[in-house]
């Protein structure tokens, strides 16, 4: 279930926002991929998949041919160039940058290299579609992949923004690092002894921690506590984190939202996420850490309804900070 996950963090690429340049180099893209256009027909394709024309180097920003023939009826991986570090596997953390288009097109439609820093996801955690997700899967951290992806694992028939229904895509994927996250919060048990307020459970199985809310008037500020505080760096405000929480409503103690429900992390980097108590607790807070946050209606949504969220409520979390990217 990650029917909060939009809510409170902005959409990032590759989840549900249209792709696209967005920080005004759209055209740089647009007309260097253009020169694509006059290679050789012999390097227009190479082991299947559009070849790359220029910055065929880890870490350049790369163009591509257009794709020639009938494309890929399944996901086709080619390591262009294959790294020396640790294969990735579901659950990490990994840093990329990217380019992307169309198989019948020779204009990317987005691309990482342009905005001076590597996208960040979780592999396996459906954050991205499912082409990358499988298909970046046992590459080795350092290694440059093509990624030929058929509509079912891209943006299948309703199509995405510029990405046309039914399209087949190609990506160019610079893996620049990759980070195993732990399974749960791990550190020394803080007494939680004021009975105003949640008890948080403080099992380290990967399980979800029990959250027993009191039959008592919420506070009125922001609660930001220690469950398990962990021995990691202390997050900032700049900070990408991966984390497992719950969330209630402290009201009628239903629990509206968890990560634990599909065994799945969310990665929020902080200066995109939208609610302000969420991202004012977690700041100053140290990897490694269960935090319990309460957050009254205006550190959350106010007197705004949101989805199954009752307006002017007060929120509660267990949030487990698992890593920082």
């Amino acid at each position: 279930m990650r029917r909060l996950a939009g809510l409170l963090v902005v959409p990032a690429l590759l989840l549900t926002a249209a792709c696209g340049s967005d920080d005004g180099k759209g055209s740089d893209s647009t007309s260097t991929a253009a020169s694509s256009t006059d290679a050789p027909t012999s390097a227009a394709m190479k082991d299947g998949l559009p070849a790359v024309t220029k910055g065929e180097k880890f870490g350049e920003k790369p163009t591509l041919s257009k794709g020639k023939g009938d494309p890929p009826k399944e996901l086709k991986v080619n390591v262009l160039s294959e790294g020396k570090g640790e294969p990735l596997k579901k659950g990490d953390a990994v840093e990329v940058n990217y380019l992307g288009q169309a198989w019948d097109s020779n204009k990317p439609f987005d691309n990482s290299f342009d905005r001076g820093e590597p996208f960040q996801l979780t592999l396996g955690a459906g954050g991205v579609i499912k082409g990358w997700d499988q298909g970046l899967e046992g590459q080795k951290v350092g290694s440059r992949v093509e990624l030929g992806i058929p509509p079912e694992l891209g943006y299948g028939a309703q199509g995405q923004g510029d990405i046309k229904p039914n399209a087949t895509l190609v990506f160019v994927v610079d893996i620049v690092k990759g980070t195993s996250i732990p399974k749960s919060a791990k550190g020394s048990e803080v007494a939680q002894d004021n009975i105003d307020l949640p008890k948080v459970g403080t099992n380290t199985d990967g399980k979800a921690p029990s959250v027993d809310i009191p039959k008592k008037d919420a506070p009125k500020k922001l609660v930001s506590n220690y469950v398990i505080e962990g021995s990691g760096d202390e997050v900032k405000a700049t900070d990408t984190i991966v984390v497992k929480y719950v969330a209630s409503v402290w009201k009628d103690r239903k629990q509206f939202d968890s990560t634990y429900e599909q065994d799945k992390t969310a990665t929020m980097p902080l200066e995109q996420v939208s609610v302000k108590g969420l991202k004012d607790g977690l700041t100053g807070k140290k990897v490694g850490s269960r935090v319990l946050l309460v957050l009254p209606p205006d550190q959350a949504f106010g007197d705004k309804e949101q989805q199954n969220i009752p307006a002017n409520s007060t929120l509660v979390f267990s949030v487990d900070i698992l890593t920082k990217m």
